[in-house]
């Protein structure tokens, strides 16, 4: 079995650092400081927003591409986005580096969808 800190290494900062800055209201340090002029911040984090909301832990919480569409597309209100999936718990992220302590939180499910024309 891998050790807390080789699991830890293989998450996807970004996605940790998103969520980190989004619990703490700190979102907009995620948009890179030459773009903060030339585009719209309410739509970027709009974008930031869903994208949480697509990354939930459990699937049956997350929307559907049609959801997404929509959402993206209008001015409806959001949920509050819950727990990314495999989100290490109990990370602390300051300055790219990870908390020696890390328990590990997955839900190895997959969810398929299948089209069928009508």
């Amino acid at each position: 079995m891998k050790s807390c800190s080789k699991c830890c290494k293989h998450f996807s900062s970004f996605m940790i650092q998103a969520w980190t800055l989004w619990k703490e209201d700190r979102a907009l340090e995620l948009i890179d400081s030459s773009m903060k002029e030339c585009c719209l911040i309410s739509e970027v984090m709009r974008c930031i927003h869903v994208s949480l909301l697509c990354v939930q832990q459990y699937p049956e919480d997350r929307p559907t591409m049609a959801s997404v569409i929509l959402m993206l597309g209008s001015k409806m209100d959001l949920v509050e986005p819950k727990e990314p999936g495999f989100f290490p718990k109990n990370v602390s992220f300051e300055a790219n580096s990870f908390s020696n302590k890390c328990e590990m939180s997955t839900n190895n499910e997959l969810t398929i969808t299948s089209l069928d024309g009508r």
